[in-house]
């Protein structure tokens, strides 16, 4: 995995991370859904480079 991707998707799972708490802080399911949902593309897109990844070394 390169390292762009790495930060692009930590990035991401911190935006989902953001939207999350503040859905829990202010009440808003969708907010909070949304947030989720951020978090876990950017653990299922790791996880996809990852996998790659180990091809690679095969």
């Amino acid at each position: 995995m390169g390292l762009g991707d790495k930060i692009h998707n930590a990035a991401e799972k911190l935006h989902g991370k953001g939207l999350k708490v503040a859905g829990d802080a202010d009440g808003n399911d969708r907010l909070k859904a949304e947030g989720k949902g951020h978090q876990i593309k950017a653990d299922l897109k790791q996880a996809g480079e990852k996998v790659k990844d180990a091809f690679r070394r095969h």
